[in-house]
């Protein structure tokens, strides 16, 4: 195969507690999404990384780090580095990957590409004025991935509860 297909497939999200992680869909919905992405393009290779930890280092965050992730490849015809979980070109993203992760594999001769962000792409811009008139029009929309919840932009009051606190 040409070498952009024996690339390894990165998505990336920011990171969150592992508390706040166990009482939400947020990985599920992640992984459900990097699915969908990767059946697209025809790729059901596709790891999942976080970035942009930030908090106390005694408090577990998931992972793995994007960067940490990138030190365990052995072989590769380079990376393609997406960041499924950010919507904009932002600063964490262009700290995060642009910098950092592209350090990484500078150092480490592995080849990287990072896929743009949706931004004001049309389509994803049509999506969102789709689900807008929805809202408005008081008619229902479709399930934002698939199987997985919560549908257009309601959540159940339970969906996501707080971490436990500490007693």
């Amino acid at each position: 195969p040409p070498p952009h297909d024996r690339a390894k497939l990165i998505f990336t999200a920011h990171s969150i507690p592992l508390a706040m992680a166990q009482t939400s869909p947020y990985q599920a919905q992640l992984c459900e999404a990097c699915q969908l992405v990767g059946e697209a393009v025809g790729r059901a290779d596709w790891q999942l990384a976080y970035q942009s930890r930030s908090g106390p280092p005694q408090q577990p965050w998931l992972e793995p780090d994007i960067c940490d992730h990138l030190e365990t490849i052995t072989e590769s015809a380079g990376v393609v580095i997406v960041p499924i979980g950010f919507l904009s070109d932002h600063m964490e993203v262009a700290f995060d990957l642009d910098r950092q992760a592209k350090q990484v594999c500078d150092r480490r001769g592995i080849n990287m590409v990072r896929a743009d962000t949706v931004g004001t792409h049309p389509g994803f811009v049509a999506m969102i004025r789709e689900l807008i008139e929805q809202r408005v029009s008081g008619h229902g929309g479709t399930p934002a991935l698939g199987t997985l919840g919560p549908s257009d932009d309601t959540c159940p009051a339970d969906c996501c509860p707080g971490p436990p606190r500490p007693a």
